[in-house]
């Protein structure tokens, strides 16, 4: 009789939904049978909690114990009508907050618990759950909203327009930033900037806060593309945006008063090479000259031809994993939150001026990172310091 034990490989859990807290120290995932938080910059985890059913949103606030539930999956826990603050300090919920219709995405921030639907963005109390304000949007099926300690910014009624509340007093601008819907948003973590991009994926633009004014606006590509996240870097200086496109760059931004911390003495990472595949260990991305604007070298410079060769293009960019099994999509049809049939990929958590990591949901549920450095020329780039599958149970 063979008595040896069997050898299996580790099983992938589906991840239903990746959300980092707000200064990307942490990140939540919602799963089948819970939720669990994990550290960014280690891709380990911090807290596990079995609730019994599916949670298809996880939403932490800052780093505290209070973590925002909404029901998802198979077998949702809670129903997606409704936001559950949980207390894991007490075990328990502290607050409900019902909804007029399935909850899309959850923020928290100064108090505030902000809950975008598809056709509104409503903002409650924490302790309460007291409706404060409500706002039409247009369609915003993918629940997009983002906050900074002064602002809220999501979809105006009118596709292509940004709305940014001011939470103290609940003054409302209008951005006319693009001429299709939008598809992402991003504060700098002073808030003093505002990144957006279109469901067209070829611009990215930066505001101004303070005035509405453009700062910038830089190309992403030429081709369309589904912006999957922007995240900027903690001084403001630096933009990362991922598509489907299976590419993170990043951009030179002008920031009013920073600099970059980014100086790292000697290469970091092997001088740039030829794009690696995703599922190396490591790697250097590509550089496109130190500022982003000699893509096209002398063409930029001769007068009359497309904007295209004269935009700002990302200085550095490099792959990133957007593998999922083709079963997958199947299955997040049943009870997906975040108003998609398609698990999350791309997220990006820059956690220092050096580093940040791309994470993504679903059956091929990974945790990247990447590490800014420089050549032996001086150039910057992006190069990658590794990856793995963040939730395998034995």
């Amino acid at each position: 009789m063979d008595t040896r034990p069997k050898i299996e490989p580790p099983k992938r859990r589906r991840v239903l939904s990746v959300t980092f807290n707000e200064d990307k120290s942490c990140f939540a995932i919602g799963l089948e049978t819970g939720f669990m938080v994990l550290r960014t910059e280690q891709g380990t985890s911090m807290l596990k909690k079995e609730l019994a059913g599916g949670i298809g949103l996880a939403q932490m606030m800052g780093v505290s114990n209070i973590i925002a539930l909404v029901g998802g999956g198979r077998r949702p826990k809670f129903t997606t009508h409704k936001v559950i603050l949980w207390d894991e300090a007490k075990q328990k919920a502290s607050t409900e907050i019902n909804a007029v219709s399935s909850i899309r995405a959850v923020k928290l921030a100064m108090g505030k618990v902000v809950i975008a639907l598809q056709h509104s963005v409503r903002i409650f109390k924490v302790r309460s759950g007291e409706l404060l304000m409500a706002y039409e949007t247009a369609d915003n099926l993918g629940g997009l909203v983002c906050l900074s300690q002064k602002h809220i910014a999501f979809p105006g009624r009118t596709p292509g327009q940004i709305q940014i509340v001011e939470l103290t007093t609940g003054n409302v601008s209008i951005i006319p930033a693009h001429d299709t819907p939008l598809r992402a948003l991003a504060f700098s973590s002073d808030g003093q900037l505002l990144a957006s991009a279109s469901d067209k994926g070829t611009i990215i633009r930066v505001y101004s806060t303070h005035n509405c004014a453009m700062v910038c606006e830089v190309r992403r590509g030429m081709d369309q593309a589904t912006i999957y996240d922007l995240c900027f870097s903690p001084s403001g200086t630096l933009l990362a945006s991922t598509s489907d496109k299976g590419t993170l760059h990043i951009f030179d931004i002008p920031h009013p008063g920073a600099r970059s911390d980014f100086s790292p003495v000697s290469p970091i990472i092997a001088p740039p090479v030829a794009h690696n595949h995703p599922g190396s260990a490591g790697g250097a991305g590509q550089s496109n000259g130190n500022d982003g604007k000699g893509k096209w070298g002398w063409l930029s410079q001769v007068p009359g031809l497309p904007r295209v060769f004269s935009d700002t293009y990302s200085f550095t960019s490099i792959p990133f994993s957007t593998d999922e099994p083709t079963d997958s999509v199947a299955a997040m049809s049943d009870g997906a939150a975040l108003g998609t049939t398609k698990p999350q990929k791309g997220l990006i958590g820059w956690y220092d001026e050096e580093n940040l990591v791309v994470v993504g949901a679903g059956l091929d549920a990974r945790w990247e990172k990447f590490q800014m450095a420089r050549d032996d020329t001086g150039k910057r780039f992006v190069g990658r310091v590794g990856f793995k599958h963040y939730y395998i149970e034995p």
